[in-house]
């Protein structure tokens, strides 16, 4: 069961005797503060949530699903170029406005206030190979509760890249760029098999039972998807002569899929300015500490409102990491009141546009594949 929004959002005890180290020193006083305005952003948009809010959400949602189905339909005719095209485009975009602005912000339970059970972090099952709840558990509670803290956020490469100087240099880590140009176009596999916590039970710190548990889990959601996309789809297209086509539109759209969703994440994650912190940074940890954390080890990416829709509205993922329960709709108006609290602290504000972000993401993994 997913935990309520209260509790999804982590809660500290201020030890005020020994105060938390912060990269910017900010005396105990202005970490109180900086919690104060930050709480205070939280609750005026969850006082204004309401009608607005969720006619926004049901309009995204009957937007992405007819695109599924103009790109399901059109590759049934695939064998003709513009229908492939057509359906090829349609099902991309479909699927990453499931994944980003629907599923991605339902499973954070930005809209379980509105008590429709169709759109609930506890019932919401997205298009991805991932189950929802296994990237619940690794995304929602272990990398929004420590995001950027080495050895605690898995999210710092993912098990599989060296993402940070302080992480221990290994022969294997030449291979950084060559396993993240892999990872990319695969990335919703690479999160799969990251959710099943394998390091964890070699480890010895997950069991064996667990382990086996969430690989069953994520092979019978593989069997699923490989049967919409791969089986079924293209079994209907042969009645037309397009299953070769259609399982080729179908591979397109889902490598279109990840890598957009693979460059978004990075970019939130590993530009420069986004900061990592230490297990000792965290100890005795605040509210306003962790706010502070959170802002410091995020990116946002500059851009459109079309860009920021497509993004799931995740390239405010600085404020998306301050305040992952709100929604998404929201973020945009969050923002510059988010930028001028950063900037009355003088903390950070890392944002770019997107082939920036990108670049200074890449060119990390490339420095950190060497000693």
């Amino acid at each position: 069961m997913t935990a309520t929004l209260e509790e999804q959002t982590p809660t500290f005890e201020l030890e005020r005797s020994r105060p938390t180290p912060n990269p910017l020193n900010l005396t105990e006083e202005k970490l109180i503060e900086l919690e104060v305005k930050f709480d205070a952003i939280r609750d005026d948009i969850t006082a204004k949530r309401g009608d607005s809010d969720a006619r926004y959400i049901n309009r995204v949602i009957k937007l992405q699903r007819s695109l599924e189905m103009v790109g399901r339909a059109s590759m049934l005719f695939s064998k003709h170029k513009p229908f492939w095209f057509l359906g090829v485009g349609c099902l991309a975009g479909g699927k990453i406005l499931e994944n980003m602005e629907i599923g991605h912000n339902v499973l954070h339970g930005q809209w379980d206030w509105m008590n429709d059970m169709e759109i609930h972090s506890t019932t919401w099952e997205w298009d991805f190979v991932a189950p929802a709840s296994g990237w619940q558990r690794t995304h929602n509670e272990t990398h929004h509760t420590w995001t950027n803290v080495v050895g605690k956020d898995r999210d710092v490469g993912y098990n599989v890249l060296r993402m940070d100087p302080s992480q221990p240099w290994r022969p294997a880590n030449l291979l950084n760029p060559v396993i993240n140009a892999g990872l990319a176009p695969m990335f919703e596999w690479g999160i799969a098999i990251y959710d099943v916590e394998f390091d964890q039970y070699l480890e010895g710190t997950k069991p064996k039972e667990a382990m086996l548990k969430d690989l069953k889990r994520v092979l019978k959601k593989f069997g699923r998807q490989s049967a919409k996309d791969f089986v079924l789809s293209p079994l209907l297209a042969s009645l037309t002569g397009s299953a070769k086509s259609s399982i080729k539109g179908y591979v397109a759209a889902n490598v279109i899929r990840n890598l957009w969703a693979h460059a978004v994440i990075f970019c939130g994650h590993f530009p420069d300015g986004a900061e990592t912190f230490t297990e000792e940074d965290i100890e005795n940890e605040s509210r306003g500490h962790w706010y502070l954390r959170q802002a410091m080890g995020s990116a946002n990416i500059d851009g459109s409102k079309f860009m920021h829709f497509m993004t799931g509205n995740l390239s405010f993922q600085i404020e998306h990491h301050l305040f992952p329960d709100l929604p998404s709709n929201r973020m945009a108006e969050i923002a510059p009141r988010v930028k001028a609290i950063c900037e009355e602290y003088g903390i950070p504000y890392t944002s770019g546009p997107l082939p920036k972000q990108v670049f200074e993401a890449w060119r990390k993994v490339f420095r950190l594949a060497l000693p």
